[in-house]
C-alpha cells in the first residue's frame, strides 16, 4: 500500500512549544487555518512510496545523516509567500547551512517523484487570506529563536487525522566524507 512521507528538521522542543502558542494566538484572531495543528518543522521533502520500501529509504537517511555536522540555526524574522503562507525564516547564515543539508538529503533519496523544499522556513499558517497575513504580521513582529540542528526526522501522513506523525529520527554523525574527485589515469 502506498503511503505519504515527509523528511523534515524539527526545532528544539522549546521552539516547537513557542510556535504552537503562536499558532493558537493567530487562530484566536483569524479562525482555523492550514497547518494550525502541524508540529513546527522545516520541510526538506515529501514523497509517496509503497510502505514495504520505507526501510530502504531509512537506510539512505542513516547514511546521509552520518555525514552531517550539527550546527546552530537562528530564526530571526517573519515573512510570507504569495501563496498565503506566513512563516518564520532563518538568518542568511543559517539558510546557507540548511540549504546544502536539504539538497544532499533530497539527492540521497534518489526518487523521481519528490516534492522538494528549497527555501528553509517554519510555517505558522498556510493558505491564509491577505487579511489574515496582515493580522499575523501585526501580531508577530520580532523573533529571536535558535536551536541546534542535529537530526533529521521522518514522518508518515495519517489520512484520517490529515497530519504527519514522527516515525523515525536520524542523528547527524559528524563524519563528513571527502568529495569524490574524478581523476585521470594517464
Amino acid at each position: 500500500m502506498e503511503k505519504k512521507y515527509s523528511v523534515v528538521i524539527h526545532p528544539s522542543q522549546a521552539a516547537i512549544d513557542s510556535i504552537k502558542t503562536m499558532k493558537e494566538l493567530l487562530a484566536d484572531k483569524v479562525g482555523w487555518f492550514n497547518s494550525k495543528n502541524s508540529v513546527a518543522h522545516i520541510t526538506i521533502c515529501e514523497f509517496t512510496i509503497e510502505e514495504s520500501q520505507i526501510d530502504k529509504f531509512k537506510q539512505k537517511l542513516i547514511k546521509i545523516c552520518d555525514t552531517f555536522m550539527p550546527f546552530q540555526v537562528y530564526l530571526d524574522h517573519y515573512d510570507s509567500y504569495d501563496s498565503g503562507a506566513f512563516f518564520i525564516a532563518p538568518s542568511e547564515d543559517s539558510k546557507a547551512n540548511l540549504k546544502p543539508i536539504m539538497k544532499k538529503t533530497q539527492d540521497a533519496l534518489q526518487l523521481s517523484k519528490l516534492t522538494k523544499s528549497n527555501d528553509p522556513h517554519i510555517s505558522i499558517g498556510r493558505r491564509l487570506t491577505p487579511e489574515s497575513i496582515k493580522i499575523a504580521s501585526k501580531l508577530f513582529t520580532t523573533i529571536d529563536m535558535d536551536f541546534l540542528c542535529d537530526t533529521i526526522v521522518l514522518r508518515e501522513f495519517d489520512p484520517i487525522k490529515k497530519q504527519f506523525f514522527l516515525i523515525d529520527t536520524f542523528p547527524f554523525g559528524s563524519n563528513p566524507q571527502p568529495e569524490l574527485v574524478q581523476g585521470s589515469l594517464f
